[in-house]
């Protein structure tokens, strides 16, 4: 069941929607308004939706089966499913061998690939939605690079979670693009924050499809700078797999309804080749994964 959050014409309030079949947009804020009695999540609030639980995410599957209020895609704005997340967007560096391989051959590093997962942040104010504009300010970052992944929404809190228990964490899983200002990673002493935060750094979406209908680790995945493949890979070839993650990081630290955990990228970014690519004004940077839809985030200059 694909869940997304979108606008409507000149309402700037947000509402919640499942894509139907027929590619239009089940309305969730009129269908709670036509409902004789309180529903369980707030409308306009995706947190507020993952955290109610099974029962709701049932019902809403229910609905979206039904004659519910539906809305032509084409007359909505899609923002992205979580459009402010509570907390940092948590990420996954050298997930994919190929990459870290890229990475090591152009600082001629020599590194073991790492026993344990390398997870760093973005901060909530870099989530843009699926079409959104990524900004480009030469005067803060030129080296603005694509880093196509695999996003998993938690669904239920949690601490300690076992490798064996963690699907039954996930809510769903989503498109992310892991935007980074390389020079600006070198600026800061090789630290990921600063470079991996800029406003727009990280477009998600379209929606987020529930664990239900998705397998995470047999997807096609895929970047594209106007038009031209830049990463094809497949989610087969993650080193640490989802349920890994997700004991990792919940190890002494609580994992709650909405957190993302964006899961890494394969080879092909912009820094790695020869010369090195990165993305300017007027590009169109696209991300793609099987069964989860495409991102299509223009590069736009900005002050």
């Amino acid at each position: 069941m694909p869940i997304l959050t979108f606008t409507r014409g000149a309402d700037p309030r947000h509402r919640l929607g499942v894509l139907t079949a027929g590619d239009a947009v089940l309305d969730l804020s009129e269908w709670a308004r036509s409902v004789p009695r309180p529903v369980p999540f707030d409308s306009s609030d995706m947190v507020s939706l993952i955290a109610a639980g099974p029962s709701a995410w049932s019902e809403i599957a229910q609905v979206a089966r039904s004659d519910g209020p539906t809305v032509a895609r084409e007359e909505v704005r899609l923002l992205a499913p979580i459009p402010r997340p509570r907390k940092n967007v948590v990420c996954v560096g050298w997930n994919y061998r190929a990459h870290f391989a890229e990475a090591q051959a152009l600082h001629n590093r020599g590194q073991d690939f790492p026993e344990h997962p390398t997870f760093f942040t973005k901060a909530p104010t870099s989530v843009i939605g699926p079409y959104d504009p990524i900004p480009f300010n030469p005067a803060v970052s030129s080296q603005i690079d694509w880093e196509a992944e695999l996003a998993v929404v938690i669904g239920r809190r949690g601490i300690n979670i076992p490798e064996t228990d963690a699907d039954q964490y996930v809510f769903g899983y989503m498109i992310a693009n892991d935007i980074s200002a390389r020079d600006l990673q070198r600026q800061y002493g090789g630290q990921y924050f600063k470079g991996k935060s800029l406003d727009g750094s990280c477009p998600c979406g379209p929606w987020i499809t529930t664990a239900d209908e998705v397998d995470p680790h047999s997807l096609h995945i895929t970047s594209r700078v106007n038009g031209a493949t830049k990463q094809e890979s497949t989610t087969e070839l993650l080193y640490f797999n989802i349920p890994r993650l997700i004991a990792s990081l919940s190890l002494g630290m609580t994992l709650e309804p909405g957190d993302i955990i964006v899961t890494g990228t394969p080879p092909g970014v912009g820094f790695g080749r020869t010369p090195p690519e990165f993305l300017k004004p007027g590009d169109l940077l696209e991300t793609e994964i099987e069964h989860l839809g495409v991102l299509r985030n223009p590069v736009q200059a900005s002050a």
